[in-house]
């Protein structure tokens, strides 16, 4: 209550994609991301419900990259266009260098990768990694930071 009394705004959002997401975590989901209108959005958590405390951790983290238009500045509520961009960066072979990056961040986020499962998250987040390292010069401390803030599997850490 006192996040809502601080942030209504968030405390809307919070409560809009809390209760009205479409994301899964399906096969048949993840293809269909290819064909959505640039302009839709993919919303809500795909595991567990979300949490307030949480989510409010995340959106405030996130802002410190709000200058990097690819990174979603809600896990909650992300633009398919951005999406779309970012799954075939996911296929991008990484240099030596740049691999070891990625390899940090696998080894040292909390879901052990870009997300729960090797769902779409898995694929955006995934090629956003690649993306922020070939195109940002983003190092292994970072992209964890980005995935551990960007999880939208819901439940807290």
């Amino acid at each position: 209550m006192a996040i809502a009394a601080e942030d209504p705004g968030l405390a809307s959002r919070f409560k809009d994609l809390s209760e009205n997401g479409n994301s899964t975590c399906s096969a048949k989901f993840t293809e269909s991301i290819a064909t959505m209108p640039s302009t839709s959005r993919i919303k809500g958590s795909c595991c567990s419900p979300m949490e307030m405390k949480r989510y409010v951790e995340q959106v405030n983290g996130l802002a410190r990259y709000r200058d990097i238009a690819m990174i979603p500045s809600d896990p909650y509520d992300i633009p398919a266009g951005v999406a779309q961009k970012m799954m075939p960066y996911y296929d991008v072979k990484l240099t030596s260098t740049e691999q070891q990056t990625y390899d940090y961040a696998m080894a040292n986020s909390e879901e052990k990768g870009p997300c729960c499962c090797q769902c779409w998250r898995w694929k955006v987040y995934g090629g956003l990694a690649k993306y922020l390292i070939r195109e940002h010069g983003f190092i292994g401390k970072q992209i964890v930071d980005v995935w551990d803030l960007s999880d939208g599997c819901g439940g807290g850490m």
